[in-house]
């Protein structure tokens, strides 16, 4: 053995010594070369998979061994390639929506403002609202009418009280000229005076009987003309208001089945009015019923390819696939035996619901604190996330084990979206202008919440560090090819200190005669 060492000892002393600054300047240019081209095609990989291909081979070849399976990132090889290539086109970033759950602001929004102080609604929420009424309320005949005059100002009034006011001042201007009430005057009072949801329904009571009246009126005479047209076009807005916001004020006040049948009529006898998204008041209402039957069947209608997504289609599609099997289901036993079908299902819903809107979790795992939803959403943004979260979490707490299922899942969905995030994987990519515009829309007190970072993997950091250190060593090398010599014999000195040491000690025990004939050899 002492023998071998000393061989060993003087043929790296040898090779040291024959060594030139050329030879340094060549092995530091190949290593830089080499791992730059690693560095490039992890990072290819990467931006392609979402993944490290280094840590990719390395945990499947080493975890089958461990016994260890990754539930957190199921196979993806069942989902349907046509919603992703059909939900990958061109839409507008920041579309700004209707709330389709929004609350009162006189029995609702203005209480909490009574309680705490604080205003849940910015002012570019309300001018968005304002303009809707504008929209929905009104039309270019009002002038004809002074009733219908006043309420077209009032719409555009900054002033609650103004607001209020002027429809006192149009409903009797209508009472002292014995006309028909003025339905939009009673849905002003309804949303902003009524201070109880009792009051509320009481005005919107009286506005349906308005509306009804103006609508059978203009139905008869739309054909007459243009303006006809509009009028009709108005009240048949003003009625589907109405009615929708009634079948509300029975589901706030605990008569949910006689909402859910007043919202199956309305959406019966008005189909095509899909703006007011009356659809996901009644998958509340039936979630509520704890109907998952009919909610299922609404989401065959409604969770379709050619339909614009929501977080309620979204996360009640993962909701009622998480029901069936999240009462069994463990993340150690996952672990040991691998995800059944239907669990695989569950998990495919939840990382596809987290994928179009991610931070709706964050609420339902009650990481974060929840605040009233505002009168419009962003489509995948933290007010979507708000606005479901606050109808909906009680829906997910009523079923055993689905809150575990999406804590134990929900983080996966960002191993699997290819790198950058934005680029999506089942959606179109993820909007960037999301954090300002919920900074308009949420008000200033509360954190707006952004879309989650994906951090590069350690292989593609180290790659590109060693990368680096070799790229600086070879151009050290190149400018000075003496001094990095003299560097690299010392440090390979240290590194084969103990040989030397050995050697050291063979010379001191051999003969000088045998030793020098080793040396010779």
């Amino acid at each position: 053995l002492s023998i071998h060492a000393t061989q060993l000892a003087l043929t790296v002393g040898m090779f040291l010594n024959t060594l030139t600054p050329k030879f340094y300047v060549a092995l530091t240019g190949t290593s830089s070369l080499i791992s730059g081209l690693i560095l490039i095609f992890e990072w290819w990989y990467f931006r392609k998979y979402g993944t490290s291909f280094i840590e990719q081979v390395s945990v499947s070849h080493l975890r089958p061994l461990l016994g260890g399976v990754d539930s957190s990132s199921p196979s993806n090889s069942n989902t349907s390639n046509g919603e992703a290539d059909s939900n990958r086109q061109s839409v507008s970033e920041c579309k700004v929506w209707r709330n389709p759950l929004n609350l009162f602001r006189g029995a609702e929004y203005n209480r909490y403002t009574w309680v705490t102080g604080r205003e849940p609604l910015t002012y570019y929420d309300m001018n968005l609202s304002a303009q809707d009424h504008q929209t929905f309320f009104t039309c270019d005949s009002d002038h004809l009418r002074p009733a219908d005059a006043i309420m077209q100002k009032a719409w555009r009034e900054r002033n609650p009280q103004a607001r209020i006011s002027a429809a006192h001042e149009a409903l009797e201007l209508e009472e002292s000229s014995l006309g028909h009430n003025c339905a939009t005057a009673y849905i002003l009072l309804a949303e902003e005076e009524a201070t109880t949801i009792m009051e509320a329904e009481r005005l919107f009571k009286q506005a349906l009987k308005a509306g009804e009246s103006c609508y059978r009126r203009s139905q008869q005479l739309q054909h007459h003309g243009t303006q006809y047209e509009a009028q009709h076009r108005r009240d048949t807005n003003v009625l589907v208001y109405i009615k929708r916001r009634l079948a509300m004020c029975s589901r706030k006040l605990g008569r949910t089945r006689e909402a859910v049948k007043m919202m199956r009529d309305l959406m019966k006898e008005f189909p095509l009015l899909s703006m007011f998204n009356i659809h996901e008041n009644l998958l509340e209402s039936l979630l509520e019923l704890q109907n998952y039957a009919d909610v299922q069947a609404v989401l065959a209608k409604y969770d379709d390819i050619s339909l614009p997504k929501s977080a309620t289609i979204c996360y009640t599609a993962a909701l009622l696939k998480a029901r069936a099997v999240s009462d069994k289901f463990s993340p150690e036993a996952a672990s040991r035996r691998g995800l059944s079908t239907a669990e695989m299902n569950a998990v495919e819903a939840i990382h596809r619901a987290v994928e179009f809107n991610p931070h709706v979790p964050k609420y339902l795992l009650e990481m974060k604190s929840l605040i009233l939803p505002p009168e419009h959403i962003l489509k995948r943004g933290d007010s979507e996330a708000i606005a479901y979260a606050f109808f909906h979490l009680q829906h997910w707490k009523r079923v055993e084990g689905a809150l575990n299922l999406l804590h134990c899942t929900w983080e996966g969905t960002f191993r699997m979206i290819p790198y950058p995030l934005e680029k999506g994987h089942l959606f179109y990519p993820y909007p960037i202008c999301t954090e300002t515009a919920d900074r308009e829309l949420l008000p200033m007190f509360h954190e707006v919440s952004v879309y989650p970072k994906k951090e590069l993997p350690f292989f593609i950091l180290f790659t590109a560090g060693l990368c680096s250190f070799t790229a600086m060593l070879a151009l050290l090398t190149h400018q000075f090819p003496e001094l990095m010599g003299v560097f690299a014999k010392a440090f390979l000195s240290t590194l084969f200190a103990p040989l030397n040491f050995i050697m050291e000690k063979v010379e001191s025990i051999l003969p000088s005669s045998l030793w020098h004939q080793l040396t010779r050899i």
